[in-house]
């Protein structure tokens, strides 16, 4: 059994803001679309993205001058008195950086063909040197379960006395490679997302990174359990019964000592695939029935690869430090093929104590965290 570790400090940037409190903001009052129409990236075809717009600060070292690093500088920047705090607490060898991502520098490396932009470590690396310490790092990319991944690797550093502190990240900028990829597979879609609806059909993409400073000190919120389990299913459909993902949510909540009936909210994975919702759908119903209030944030969002997870960690710290449930957008229409799970369409207040957040990758890879207060 794992210890439990804290979350002391975290922020995040997207399509909705350039840092949590505006994300958060603009999820609860999602009455716009913050998604963007594009035609040159599939030439011919529009399709809906959720783009960054603000301005980045540069990398002077070019091997680390990728857009993914300039979205977690901006970030490191944005809580540099919090991670000023932790370098002062904990000696450089013992605080780690574990980073999430699939792309890293993909988009750059088709110009440059320097070798360091596509290698998945380069985000970990950058935010090491950047930081000025000595100690382990790695990159984590499983698909879209990576960002909770990320919490489960650095709760293990914690625990087996390898660090003291982990700098957690989670960031992926919009690229051509997997945008072809999901186009291949036929699950973009042409409109904005729309999970669990009869009328769904397809993913957005979207551009993300979050930061998180994870302690063995207590804090405000905990990291109260993780479950990871496998499908061996398909490389790029889940398993329909959504067993393992069952399975991963369970594992949390037996980790974190609660009942079904103690989650407070459900923060989805929701990507609004055919195949995906029914998964999830499955899996969420097999434990909580119709009960548990719960939510997709990706219609607002798009799906931030391998940033989506650590994003919707972060909308979960701060549903927890608002009392607030994130709405889930869509057109209404449930797909009651699906067993009925509790989506909430409108924002809503509410004693938060402990979230749900899932997050399910290709190769049937799935990940399940439970924060809350302690």
């Amino acid at each position: 059994m794992q210890k439990r570790v804290w979350i002391t400090g975290y922020d995040a940037i997207c399509n909705l803001g350039n840092d949590i409190d505006g994300i958060f903001k603009n999820a609860i009052n999602s009455k716009n679309s913050f998604l963007t129409p594009d035609d040159s990236i599939i030439k011919g075809e529009t399709f809906y993205f959720g783009k960054i717009n603000c301005a980045l600060p540069q990398i002077s070292a070019g091997n680390y001058n990728l857009r993914c690093n300039r979205l977690l500088l901006h970030l490191a920047d944005r809580i540099n008195s919090k991670i000023a705090e932790v370098l002062n607490k904990y000696p450089p060898h013992k605080i780690g950086v574990v980073a999430a991502t699939t792309n890293s520098g993909i988009k750059e490396y088709e110009k440059s063909r320097n070798k360091k932009h596509f290698e998945i470590g380069n985000p970990a690396e950058f935010l090491r040197q950047h930081l000025g310490l000595n100690g382990f790092y790695e990159s984590v990319s499983t698909a879209c379960s990576s960002g909770i991944k990320a919490f489960s690797t650095a709760r293990k550093l914690i625990n087996n006395g390898i660090c003291d502190a982990v700098i957690v990240a989670g960031t992926d900028s919009l690229a051509q490679l997997p945008i072809f990829g999901f186009h291949s597979l036929e699950v973009l879609s042409h409109q904005k997302s729309n999970p669990f609806s009869k009328n769904r059909n397809g993913i957005n993409i979207g551009e993300a990174a979050a930061i998180f400073i994870v302690e063995k000190d207590e804090g405000e919120i905990a990291i109260k359990g993780i479950g990871e389990t496998s499908d061996a299913y398909h490389a790029a459909t889940p398993d329909p019964k959504g067993f393992e993902a069952a399975r991963a949510i369970k594992t949390a909540l037996k980790e974190a000592n609660l009942a079904p009936d103690a989650i407070d909210y459900i923060n989805l994975h929701g990507t609004g695939t055919k195949s995906n919702d029914l998964m999830e759908a499955n899996a969420v119903y097999n434990i909580f029935g119709s009960c548990v209030e719960a939510s997709s944030t990706k219609p607002l969002t798009g799906h931030c690869l391998g940033a989506a997870a650590a994003l919707e960690t972060a909308l979960c710290c701060h549903a927890i430090r608002n009392n607030k449930i994130l709405p889930h957008v869509y057109d209404g229409e449930y797909d009651f093929s699906l067993p009925k799970i509790n989506l909430v369409t409108q924002p809503a207040d509410k004693k938060i104590n402990n979230v749900l957040c899932t997050a399910f990758g290709f190769g049937g890879t799935n990940a399940a965290i439970i924060l809350g207060r302690d």
